[in-house]
């Protein structure tokens, strides 16, 4: 069984029932033939159903959200603008699928030679809880529009939310097989990717997870594509708009109740604005409102799980021990649901998880730098590499920064680091490889097929 807690009460929502094995090798097999029929079918077909996908979670928008809210903890607000960015997705890809997919044509010796994307089959999706329709949704978009059918995996406490979005492709008139959600434990896994139908594996997820998939893919020879989250550092430089740099570091570090792998993580402050920065994200942080997801006054929720609230807990108390000073909040508060307070620490230390390790929750690493090149250094001295972000009043020196020198696959300017449908998304070193979304994600799972005519 699957059973979807509401991390606001710690009380059960509801209970799903495994899925057999002869049910899931009757699935996958009917991934397999209906990908033979769904590659042959015109783009303005997909894009017509595509677009019909995106009226659904318009219309089923509050219902939708409602559902993301009960079983993760989301912000009922922001559970809402994840379910309107799904339809953005879903609009974005039906209308520019075909250009981003047309043969390209090289000049050779040939009368004709070209490129032509195919799709490669049924990819399985493993996806994580943290954005329970996003994150498949930025897959299955593109995908789906490639050619691709999709059997989607999802984290075993969002089932509700997995047999949802099943729901409104089947609705949305996607044919059987299309796209399947599978509720199944972990251990399955294995045996669908080395089933010879399969052909791609993505996964959203840890750095141990990443690398049990993608060893398993290894050996099975399957495409893979993953993210697997990122301790982004945020660096405040000493011309910085400090007010500004609070306000946006705050809503970047609070972002899903702290649960995002492109959330602010590390805040590296250069020494001649950091007291002075330091006060206004002290109090940015200690006005957010911690309580019921679904109250509009609200700025932070519960965690998704018990065992993720004191699994953060335990490395705010390692880094505490390791030297780290806490600022405001480090402990657990008590009642029901798995809660955990705006948190900010100081004088963080290397060797401690503060500075090294990825904090899933709301907890501010906060570091000092002598100057602009100490900074960097710091920014980068991580294994993780997803996104990053500066701050300074001159753009240019932004820029350079950003472009040339943080070590990441997102670098924003005076910004909190996002997501766009119309970018590519994906990391570097232990966040993982391969893109999504942009048209680098539409092809991701292709085959770039030379086409070379005497």
């Amino acid at each position: 069984m699957q059973t979807a807690i509401d991390p606001t009460t710690g009380k059960n929502v509801k209970s799903y029932k495994l899925i057999s094995n002869k049910k899931l090798n009757k699935t996958i097999f009917g991934a397999q033939a209906a990908f033979q029929e769904w590659s042959r079918t015109d783009l303005e077909e997909r894009a017509r159903l595509l677009r019909e996908a995106a009226r659904i979670l318009g219309e089923e928008q509050d219902a939708l959200a409602m559902l993301i809210t009960r079983e993760m903890g989301k912000l009922l607000k922001d559970a809402k603008a994840e379910v309107e960015k799904c339809a953005w997705a879903c609009l974005y890809y039906a209308q520019n699928a075909e250009r981003f997919l047309r043969d390209e044509y090289i000049a050779t010796e040939a009368s004709k030679s070209y490129i032509s994307y195919r799709p490669l089959g049924v990819i399985l999706a493993v996806m994580p809880w943290n954005f329970p329709f996003w994150q498949v949704f930025r897959f299955a978009a593109p995908n789906l529009m490639a050619g691709n059918t999709i059997l989607l995996k999802h984290a075993p406490n969002v089932p509700g939310c997995a047999l949802a979005i099943a729901d409104i492709m089947e609705k949305a008139g996607f044919p059987k097989g299309v796209f399947s959600s599978l509720i199944i434990d972990e251990k399955r896994v294995k045996k669908i990717i080395k089933n010879r139908v399969v052909r791609g594996v993505t996964l959203t997820g840890s750095v141990g997870a990443g690398r049990a998939v993608a060893g398993m893919a290894g050996k099975a020879l399957k495409k893979t594509v993953l993210e697997l989250g990122g301790s982004d550092p945020y660096l405040i430089l000493d011309d910085a708009d400090v007010i500004k740099a609070a306000q946006v570091c705050t809503k970047g570090r609070l972002l899903n109740n702290g649960q995002s792998c492109i959330g602010a993580k590390r805040f590296i402050v250069m020494r001649q604005v950091y007291n002075q920065f330091l006060e206004a994200f002290k109090a940015q942080m200690e006005e957010a409102v911690m309580g019921d997801p679904l109250e509009a006054e609200t700025a932070l929720g519960p965690l998704a799980r018990q065992d993720l609230r004191d699994q953060l807990h335990a490395q705010v108390k390692k880094s505490v021990k390791g030297g780290a000073k806490r600022l405001i909040g480090g402990k657990k508060p008590k009642g029901k649901g798995f809660f955990y307070p705006p948190t900010i620490l100081t004088d963080v230390k290397k060797g401690t998880p503060a500075y090294h390790e990825e904090l899933f929750g709301p907890v501010a690493s906060v570091i000092q730098a002598w100057d602009e090149e100490e900074a960097i250094l710091i920014a980068n001295d991580t294994s993780y590499g997803l996104g990053s972000a500066v701050f300074t009043q001159n753009r240019e020196r932004g820029e350079q920064i950003a472009r040339e020198h943080l070590q990441a696959g997102a670098c924003f300017v005076n910004e909190m680091v996002k997501s766009d449908p119309r970018l590519p998304f994906g990391g570097i070193k232990n966040s993982g490889y391969g893109r999504e979304l942009s048209h680098y994600g539409l092809r991701e799972f292709t085959n770039p097929k030379t086409v070379y005519i005497e």
